[in-house]
Order: structure tokens, then C-alpha cells, then sequence
């Protein structure tokens, strides 16, 4: 239980569970769920635990329901460009099955080797090419859940389109577990993109420079499969752990793919270039420009190897990611800590990373207090507290302060609807 009990949020706490149990189908799901209800019995759904909110975190007294052995691929329908999946299916094993067929299921988070897809729908995550083809919620047509009630029903659907009654598959997903259990995704998948994608890598002095060089891009109304930031700070650590060379490229680099031509990667160029990089090329190596966006999914956990990290996961609007990197500059010389920068930049959506020394409780509390403080930055600078991770335990703050209390009411209405027995995830999000 205990290696079962938290997600991989460091800086949340968990309680002690009172039993482990991995069913292998719904109706087993089913069985649990029920007497969880009879007995009032919080149950605390997770899937790989791969979670960065503490949202598959313990509860004191819960029964911990794993999901990862429910891992089948059920269909991949080439003609309707479907699938469906046991919610254990790991993101990257139904992009490879999808591949077989000419098909592609474009959410794609950095844990994308070990996340489950009913991880990803509970958290609505997203990913590198999120930018252009969206979040998992633009993919899950439908579900098979188990209500609070201890019912196996379906919502959603298997169409292109369907607008009969409320979009009850949409309310589960992002919901953290709090709703019900998802024990089956439908998901809606895309044809394989022709050729290989065309990379652009722009190297700046700055964090405010690179965002000055996102919004120009935005501004110029180029929408790239792919734009990411990584700071010195990561490429040091990625360095230092994978000795891969990219300290030395830059202080900050954007890292860029378009799918749609030359054209559109020369004026992705051209905005780094006007933004005052201070290099930029566009890689012709298939194999040099994946190893770039392999040591910006490895920057994570590289830092991870210094420190317990308190990571971020705020968005902004486009136009106001050069001041949000400024304010988290701030912060990070205000709080006296060191703050490391990841970001999906092309959707503003930015990763601030703070690193602090092992067992160092006065450093805890000054990355603490930064914390909260960006998360303020970016519900007054018309942003959001969490653009793919959830809320959890660590953004539950945060999201008060965004929803304000008469929103906060119609989550909780709807929680009541549909767990009355208010055992699932009990303490998380609201």
C-alpha cells in the first residue's frame, strides 16, 4: 500500500490507506465502489502515479483502487478513427497501436512512456503538441464510469457528433477521480501526419527574450505543432545527468515543429531571429532534433536528482508570457530560491520548477510562499492555476481564488449529484 499511497508530487502529503485492491474488470470496479458506499468508505482511484497535484494522493482511512492492470487496447477502429481502451492502457502503447494503422492519438505529456490514458482523461492532461491539436479532453468522445451510486453506465458517445443531453463524458474528464471511476475510454484518433516534421531551435539571453519570441509568434499567427522552453538551469541539469551537451547552445532555448512546410518553419525562424535571438537554425537531423525534445521531457526529472521539486503549472494568455517569465524571475530572487523554467510556451502554459535542498525546511518554506505567489500572478495576469495537471492537493488555493466561491458552489452541487455518499477523492480539488 505504501509504495501505492502518493502520486509524484513530493510536496503534498498522504494519508494511510486501509487496503490496496487492482480489479481487472468493471464489474469488479463495480463491487468496490458499492460497498465503499454502504460503508462510507473513501475510495482513492490512481492509475501509474504519475500525477504532479497530489490528486491520487491517500486519504486516512481509504480503500486505494488501481486501475493499471485493467490495460487492454479493446478496438481501434481505422474507419471511424477510434479507439477503445481500458483506462490502464499506457498513453504510449495506443499511440503505437494507433501507428500500426495509419492512425495517431495526439495528447502526449512528458510521462507519455508510463501515464495511463484514465490518468490522463481524470486530469484533462496535455503535452508538447497540445498547441496546435489540443488537450485529452478534445479526444474522449465517450466513457464507461461507475457512478457514487455504484452503477456501470455509459456517457458520451462513439459519433463524430452527438448533442443529446448535457456532455457528462466532458464533466469527467478533469474531474480527478472526484466524480466516479472511469473504467473504459473511447478516444477520437487522427490520421498520421505526412512526412516528418520540420524543427526550428532558437537560442536567447533571457527568459523574457524567448518570451517576447512567443508572442511574436503568436502575433504572427503561425500555430506550431510544437514550441518549448527550456531554460539553463534544465539543460545543466540534463547535462550533467545525461551528458547530452546543451548547456552551452544558450541560456534559454525555444524549441519549435511545424508539420505543415518549409514556409511556415522559415517564419517561425524569422520571429526568433526579430525577438533578438541570439542563434537559431533549423535542423535538417531527424535524429539531432529529437534528442532536444528528449532533454526537455527528461528536464523533470533531472531536477528532480537536486532536490524535491514544487512544480508549477500555470498558462497564461500567448501576449503575456514575456510578463509572466519576468514575474517568476522576480519571485524566484524575492523568495531567495532557485527556480528552473520548462514551458509549453506556445499555449503559454509554463512549468516553473523550484528546486530546494533535501531536508532544508526553511528553503521549503520560501519555495512555498513563490509558489503561491505565481499562481496569484497568473489569475491576475487572466490566466489559470493549473493548465494540465489538475488541482489536487497543491493548487486547491489557487483555484478559489480563480473560480470565486459562487462557481465553487456548482462544482460542489455537482459532486453531491453524483457521489451522495461523498467517498470519491474526498478533500481533493474542492
Amino acid at each position: 500500500m505504501a509504495a501505492h499511497a502518493r502520486d509524484q508530487a513530493a510536496w503534498a502529503p498522504a494519508g494511510r490507506p486501509v487496503a490496496l485492491v487492482r480489479p481487472q474488470n468493471p464489474e469488479q470496479v463495480r463491487a468496490v465502489v458499492a460497498a465503499c458506499a454502504e460503508h462510507r468508505v473513501p475510495v482513492v482511484t490512481r492509475g501509474a502515479g504519475t500525477g504532479l497535484s497530489g490528486g491520487a494522493n491517500a486519504v486516512d482511512g481509504c480503500v486505494l483502487l488501481a486501475l493499471d492492470g485493467m490495460d487492454r487496447i479493446l478496438e481501434v477502429d481505422e474507419a471511424e478513427q477510434l479507439a477503445v481502451v481500458q483506462p490502464g492502457v499506457v498513453n504510449d502503447h495506443l499511440r503505437a497501436a494507433a501507428a500500426e494503422r495509419g492512425l495517431w492519438y495526439p495528447p502526449d505529456p512528458a510521462s507519455s512512456p508510463w501515464s495511463t490514458i484514465g490518468g490522463n482523461a481524470a486530469t484533462n492532461a496535455g503535452g508538447v503538441c497540445c498547441v496546435k491539436y489540443g488537450v485529452t479532453r478534445d479526444y474522449v468522445l465517450g466513457m464507461q464510469v461507475v457512478t457514487g451510486m455504484g452503477e456501470l453506465v455509459r456517457v458520451g458517445r462513439r459519433t463524430r457528433k452527438g448533442v443529446a443531453g448535457y456532455d457528462l463524458a466532458g464533466l469527467f474528464v478533469g474531474s480527478e477521480g472526484t466524480l466516479g471511476v472511469i473504467t473504459e475510454v473511447t478516444v477520437r484518433l487522427l490520421r498520421l501526419p505526412e512526412g516528418p516534421p520540420k524543427t526550428v531551435v532558437g537560442a536567447f539571453g533571457s527568459l523574457v527574450a524567448a518570451g517576447r519570441a512567443v508572442a511574436a509568434t503568436a502575433a504572427a499567427g503561425i500555430t506550431p505543432s510544437a514550441l518549448e522552453l527550456v531554460d539553463r538551469y534544465c539543460l545543466r541539469a540534463v547535462d550533467d545527468w545525461k551528458n547530452m551537451g546543451l548547456a552551452d547552445l544558450g541560456n534559454v532555448l525555444l524549441l519549435g515543429r511545424v508539420d505543415t512546410g518549409d514556409e511556415e518553419a522559415a517564419a517561425l525562424r524569422a520571429c526568433f531571429d526579430e525577438a533578438g535571438a541570439t542563434w537559431s537554425t533549423r535542423s535538417t537531423d531527424a535524429e539531432e532534433a529529437e534528442a532536444l525534445f528528449s532533454a526537455r521531457r527528461l528536464a523533470y526529472p533531472a531536477l528532480e536528482r537536486l532536490g524535491p521539486v514544487l512544480t508549477e503549472d500555470v498558462c497564461v494568455p500567448r501576449g503575456l508570457v514575456p510578463e509572466m517569465l519576468a514575474r517568476i524571475e522576480a519571485h524566484a530572487k524575492a523568495h531567495a530560491v532557485h527556480i528552473a523554467n520548462i514551458a509549453h510556451a506556445g499555449d503559454g502554459n509554463l512549468h516553473p520548477l523550484i528546486v530546494v535542498p533535501e531536508g532544508d525546511d526553511e528553503a521549503r518554506g520560501r519555495a512555498q510562499a513563490a509558489f503561491e505567489a505565481i499562481l496569484d500572478d497568473a489569475v491576475a495576469l487572466g490566466g489559470t492555476v493549473t493548465g494540465e495537471h489538475g488541482v489536487g492537493l497543491l493548487k486547491k488555493r489557487g483555484m478559489r481564488a480563480e473560480l470565486g466561491e459562487d462557481v465553487l458552489t456548482l462544482h460542489r452541487a455537482i459532486k453531491a449529484a453524483l457521489d451522495p455518499a461523498g467517498i470519491f477523492n474526498p478533500g481533493k480539488i474542492i
